[in-house]
Order: structure tokens, then C-alpha cells, then sequence
């Protein structure tokens, strides 16, 4: 019996990548774009990920990726530098066979390895009973706040719940000078 892989993605998987992000942005209201985009343009935001040193994975089975993760940054303030804000999505025929969850297990990691100190989680559609809110309860995250009606789509109104994971001693320690965030920082401004 073969199991699930989670590696890190590379220009190659784009292709598959846009087709499950289609599929969201279509079908779901994890996502708030109301067009899926275009390949070019998933390629545009992968590239600037990957250039800002950001973990973007990917999950697969027998060669089939069922799914993607990536961390990003939470706002482009550099006080936000210690702070990135997660993104899961899995392909329909893959949902609730533990791929988000095992990509969140390797996107956490990937995070406290960079040095980061807070995941943030800004989940579409934020009801108590959705697959990305108990993903996220049960990975640790805790409830950070909700906007009421903050988002239409598919001719309803959405919730969108924030959910925040302290890695790495989170606000309890000073910053490590030789964390990627810092490390980033510090190359900016010489």
C-alpha cells in the first residue's frame, strides 16, 4: 500500500497546481476569488513565493499529486516578518484522506525551520463545522477573531474565521538573528 508524499513543489507541478486552485476557486468559498487564474499568473505568484525564501509543498500518491501548501507572508510590513499566513488545498478526489493534513504537518515545519514564529490561518467561509477549521483545531491553531460577512460568494455571504499557531516560543522569545525572516530584514536594509 503506497502512501502520501509531501515534498517540496517545483515549476513542474504548476500545471496541477492551477487545476486544484480552479477547482476552489469554482467550486469551494475557501478562496475568495471569484475567477480561477490563469496559469501564467499561478506561475507569477509561485515564482515570488519561492523568491522570498516562503515553504510551498506539495502532496502526492503513485505519482498523483493530490494536493498543495504554502506559507506567505501575512502583510508586507516588516514587523509582520516573523508571521506567515498558511494555504491548503486539496483536490476533490483526495478530500478527507488526511492530505491537508499531512501537508499542514510539513508547512508547520517547513515554518519553525525558517525561523518563523506565527502561522496564521485566514480560512473563507469560516463555519465551526468546515474541513479547514477543524484542520486547524486539531493541528493547534487557536481562534483568533472572525469578520462577519466579509465575503459573497456563490450568492451567499461568508464568514472569515482567523485562526493563529505560536511556533518556535512564538512572542515569548526575541527574535533569532539567523532566522530567514531576520536574516531577509537585515539584507534589506544594508
Amino acid at each position: 500500500m503506497s502512501s502520501i508524499t509531501i515534498r517540496p513543489a517545483t515549476a513542474a507541478d504548476l500545471d496541477r497546481i492551477t487545476e486544484i486552485y480552479a477547482d476552489a476557486v469554482t467550486n469551494g468559498t475557501a478562496s475568495y476569488e471569484l475567477e480561477p487564474p490563469s496559469r501564467a499568473e499561478m506561475g507569477v505568484r509561485f515564482d515570488s513565493l519561492l523568491a522570498g525564501g516562503f515553504p510551498y509543498l506539495v502532496a502526492e500518491k503513485d505519482g498523483v499529486m493530490l494536493g498543495y501548501a504554502y506559507a506567505g507572508a501575512f502583510r508586507p510590513r516588516p514587523a509582520y516578518r516573523f508571521v506567515v499566513e498558511d494555504s491548503v488545498y486539496v483536490a476533490p478526489e483526495a478530500k478527507g484522506q488526511g492530505v491537508g493534513l499531512k501537508l499542514m504537518q510539513g508547512l508547520i515545519d517547513a515554518a519553525k525551520a525558517a525561523g518563523f514564529r506565527q502561522v496564521i490561518a485566514v480560512i473563507g467561509d469560516g463555519r465551526p463545522d468546515s474541513a479547514s477549521v477543524r484542520l486547524h483545531e486539531k493541528l493547534g491553531f487557536r481562534h483568533s477573531g472572525r469578520l462577519e460577512g466579509s465575503g459573497y460568494k456563490h450568492g451567499r455571504w461568508l464568514d472569515t474565521v482567523f485562526m493563529q499557531l505560536s511556533i518556535n516560543d512564538g512572542a515569548l522569545a526575541p527574535p533569532d538573528p539567523n532566522s530567514l525572516p531576520e536574516w531577509k530584514f537585515l539584507k534589506q536594509k544594508q
